[in-house]
This record gives structure tokens, C-alpha cells and sequence, in this order.
């Protein structure tokens, strides 16, 4: 009876942590993009969740948090992650390549690969094939409800 108490007590803790951190269990990471807002310095970071092998992790390919001003590292809220930033689709397209949408920007596909000894975010930005560095969000913030997006720039590098 106590075997099957702590079995079952080690099951909840896993699933619970898994929730605070999206699931996402990485060996290694390796940076992709980032997001920066108007509101303040704290941005979003992209990186790809990678094995030990340095294969991309299947089926969490992208983890998602923030990094504050101060430097520290904070987990996306679910709100933030279902709404907002977080990786709210994901496809793999073959060995080490995956299409993901954020959350916020479902009509964008992003391509995530193996490129050039590293991991690169691959989207289109005026037509044309890019390497994603990082995205500048101009918003004004509302008082009640989510903030009014006056626009959004993409930043990159063309193929």
C-alpha cells in the first residue's frame, strides 16, 4: 500500500513540474530567436530543444521563456503560452526539422533546421527566405484586457 502511495505521490510531482515548464525537458539548448516588446526589457527567448546526440527534442522541438531585465529566467504563464508566445502548433517535416506557428502569429509558419553546424528559425520577411533573429512588438497596453498591437517587425538574415 505505501509502495503504490509513493509510486502514484512521484507520478503527480512529475506532471505537475512538467506543466510549470511546458513539458519541455532539454539535454542541451541551442539559442533561435528572440522577442522584444515596447512595454519593457524583458523579452521572450526561442530556443531549440536538443538531446543529448544534439538532435532536436521530439515532440517539444522549441522552448519558450522569458528573460527578465535582471537576467533571470522565468517559465511562460499558461495564459502567455496559449495566447501569446507560446509554440501553439508543431509538424516534423523530417530529421531535425520541424514547422511551428506561435501562438499569437497562427498564418506565420516558422521552420526550424539544422543549418550551418547550428539550429536555425527559418521564415518568410518581405518575400523572401530569412534566417529569424528577433521580432519587435510595438504595443500600446489597455487597462483591462490584452494590450492593442500596433505593429510587429521581423528581423533577419536572407538565404
Amino acid at each position: 500500500m505505501k509502495t503504490k502511495f509513493l509510486i502514484a505521490l512521484s507520478v503527480g510531482v512529475f506532471i505537475f513540474l512538467s506543466a510549470l515548464t511546458g513539458g519541455t525537458v532539454c539535454s542541451k539548448r541551442a539559442f533561435l530567436f528572440k522577442i522584444e516588446r515596447s512595454k519593457n526589457k524583458n523579452i521572450v527567448r526561442y530556443d531549440a530543444c536538443l538531446l543529448q546526440n544534439n538532435n532536436i527534442s521530439d515532440p517539444d522541438p522549441v522552448h519558450a521563456y522569458w528573460v527578465l531585465a535582471n537576467g533571470q529566467k522565468e517559465e511562460l504563464s499558461i495564459v502567455e503560452s496559449k495566447q501569446a508566445y507560446g509554440i501553439q502548433f508543431k509538424e516534423k517535416l523530417g530529421e531535425n526539422k520541424f514547422r511551428i506557428y506561435l501562438a499569437a502569429v497562427k498564418d506565420r509558419e516558422i521552420i526550424i533546421q539544422r543549418m550551418r553546424g547550428g539550429y536555425k528559425a527559418l521564415v518568410q520577411i518581405k518575400g523572401e527566405l530569412s534566417i529569424l533573429e528577433r521580432v519587435y512588438v510595438e504595443a500600446e497596453e489597455k487597462v483591462l484586457g490584452f494590450p492593442k498591437v500596433h505593429h510587429i517587425d521581423l528581423f533577419g538574415r536572407t538565404l
